[in-house]
């Protein structure tokens, strides 16, 4: 007579059982799937986004990071230093590169963290780290002096770079710059994805997939009221999206409160001709408690209000862009000192 088996219950048959048993760990299990499959789809993301978007510029390895610029022209160097978030295509896309590259050396980084330039991890990435960093990086070119243009948060290395190395900076172009601390919800929103281990994983599976779906309304703010221009198809929206960058973005947010709060101590320093343009309807950012204040603060300083324009001037206000960096390096050609031309406005 044969023996009848038993057959012990499977560890998939256990598993199901137990997610039966207990909703919130079928939950969570169900939660922790779908974050690591978002995971997977993103970093494949990211390296086809990069495969489509190779380095158009060069390297330069300094201090353990990666920096990559592109450079274009000839004549007295000119360095542009684009917002958080983005990376050279912005200032290629919108056509300055190729406006100041008929009468100036152009110098474009890809700010560490953005583009195809890496973040190190063990440096807090403050304005003034980013200035130490475009100091060698300009040295290591030979660039002794250049006019220097920052948009954004560029604005804010810009400053930096200045106060820190102040024989570098002939001229300064600030558009749209964050330069005194004040209260800001995204900020505080931001602060969660920066933080370590956390921050990690949020860039890795939610922040892309939101950044997709908010991708037309945050282009809506960033250009508001005017609309966004054809050219600016060219800015590769996936490379903006990848983990990396999402990560980046998320730090430099954090720190924009902090940094100003440091940086605005130092604004009474900055004694070159500076020119100071902003869009006086943008709505990311106060021109009346950021521009127009640091114009009060900067004696050698000339405010441009460009009317109806948002936060992205170098894309919608190209021209008056470029005609604002012109007038800095005349400033700087008569002798670096041109009282008439930036009095108080």
């Amino acid at each position: 007579m044969a023996l009848a088996r038993t057959r012990s219950p499977s560890l998939s048959s256990d598993y199901v059982v137990a997610l039966q048993r207990h909703p919130l760990l079928a939950t969570f299990a169900a939660a922790a799937s779908l974050l690591g499959v978002a995971a997977i789809v993103n970093q494949r993301l990211a390296r086809k986004a990069e495969r489509d978007n190779p380095p158009r510029g060069q390297f330069l390895d300094i201090d353990g990071a990666r920096l990559h610029y592109v450079e274009r022209g000839e004549g007295r160097p000119l360095v542009l230093l684009h917002g958080n978030g983005s990376m050279i295509q912005d200032f290629d896309s919108s056509g300055l590169i190729d406006l100041a590259a008929n009468g100036y050396r152009v110098i474009v980084f890809d700010r560490p963290g953005f583009g195809h330039s890496s973040r190190p991890r063990n440096v807090i990435w403050t304005p003034e780290a980013q200035a130490d960093l475009i100091r060698k990086a300009l040295d290591r070119i030979g660039v002794k002096q250049a006019i220097v243009l920052g948009h954004s948060w560029g604005a804010s290395v810009a400053l930096a770079l200045a106060i820190r190395h102040p024989s570098h900076v002939e001229a300064l172009v600030l558009a749209s710059g964050y330069y005194f601390p004040t209260a800001r919800a995204d900020v505080t929103a931001s602060s969660v994805s920066a933080m370590p281990g956390v921050g990690d994983a949020i860039s890795h599976t939610i922040s892309p997939i939101l950044s997709r779906m908010l991708w037309p309304a945050m282009l809506h703010k960033m250009f508001g009221p005017r609309s966004v221009p054809d050219k600016f198809d060219g800015f590769p929206k996936e490379m903006a999206m990848r983990p990396s960058q999402m990560r980046a973005s998320a730090a430099e947010a954090a720190l924009m409160i902090p940094a100003a709060f440091e940086s605005s101590k130092t604004y009474d320093q900055i004694d070159i001709p500076t020119i100071i343009i902003a869009g006086d309807e943008d709505r990311l950012i106060d021109i009346n408690e950021q521009s127009v204040r640091l114009h009060g603060e900067i004696k050698n300083s000339k405010l441009h209000r460009i009317a109806g324009a948002g936060h992205m001037i170098q894309q919608s206000a190209t021209t008056q862009l470029m005609a604002a960096i012109d007038e800095a390096a005349a400033a700087t050609g008569m002798g670096g000192n041109a009282p008439h031309m930036y009095a108080k406005a």
